[in-house]
């Protein structure tokens, strides 16, 4: 009931899984990944110790085809498996059980693999074709695959869940982990699309500002900013100078979590100032 794609990054050195079934809370259950080590995509009556087991593995040295074998070689009930995955160097490795029902199967391709069973067939054609030819980061590779999948089918019982889990060393919050983007939509209607939108908010809350998006708050954008700091209540009027403006555009910045997008005073990220306007 599931289709998934595990990518590599080699430039930014990202690993990470998309993945999307109708089943709750697909995110708690299929991906894992280890920043240095590689990336696992787990379904079809899934093995969820194949995750640890496959990192751990492959953290020793094992390519992905070789933690494959090994994972799989004493499952009693392999064949009703299926597992994706993704090493340190961007090898792939994937797996579909004989018992998977149709459609079922895997493609691989430099530094993906992508799998998944019960489809409508040219599912994982269409991820694996996506992938390879989108330009961008990885999450936006993933993404544009997993929407291609079910544009061109996807799970044949329809859509619940789906979930993006990209790992890079120091990559989390404050850089005290490597979750860099862990997202998950649990229970909707259209999870893919609705995965998507969130990744669009990630990214404004915690990427960094462009150096070409940073302007100076003078002539237009000081009367636009002035004006939604003044509907949005963080001014009470005109201010007066300079000091009193970066203290109201300070405190909103900080209330809606932008410290990401925060910059020194007279300045601001347009994507901020973009934000303001739509609120």
């Amino acid at each position: 009931m599931t289709f998934s794609i595990v990518g590599y990054d080699p430039k930014e050195k990202e690993w990470g899984i998309a993945v999307q079934s109708k089943f709750l809370g697909v995110g708690a259950v299929v991906p894992f990944a280890k920043a240095g080590v590689g990336a696992v995509a787990t379904q079809s009556y899934a093995n969820t110790a194949y995750g640890p087991q496959a990192l751990e593995l492959m953290a020793a040295g094992k390519s992905a085809a070789e933690a494959l074998e090994i994972i799989t070689k004493d499952d009693p009930d392999k064949e009703m498996r299926q597992v994706g995955l993704i090493d340190a160097n961007g090898n792939p490795a994937t797996f579909t059980g004989t018992y998977c029902y149709d459609w079922a199967g895997g493609i691989t391709g430099e530094h993906f693999a992508a799998q998944g069973n019960i489809l409508i067939e040219g599912t994982v054609e269409a991820m694996a074709r996506t992938f390879t030819e989108t330009k961008g980061s990885l999450a936006e590779r993933l993404l544009a695959a997993l929407d291609a999948g079910q544009e061109a089918g996807g799970d044949s019982r329809g859509q619940q869940s789906a979930a993006l889990l990209v790992v890079k060393e120091a990559g989390g919050y404050g850089g005290y982990n490597d979750r860099y983007i862990d997202l998950r939509v649990d229970d909707h209607p259209q999870p893919i699309k609705e995965l998507i939108r969130i990744y669009g908010l990630q990214q404004l809350y915690f990427a960094k500002s462009k150096p070409e998006n940073v302007v100076a708050i003078e002539g237009e954008v000081k009367v636009e900013v002035v004006k939604h700091l003044l509907r949005l209540d963080y001014l009470k009027a005109d201010p007066a100078n300079g000091e009193e403006l970066h203290k109201a555009l300070t405190a909103y910045i900080h209330t809606e979590n932008f410290e990401e997008r925060e910059q020194e005073a007279g300045k601001i990220d347009l994507d901020v100032l973009e934000f303001m306007k739509k609120q």
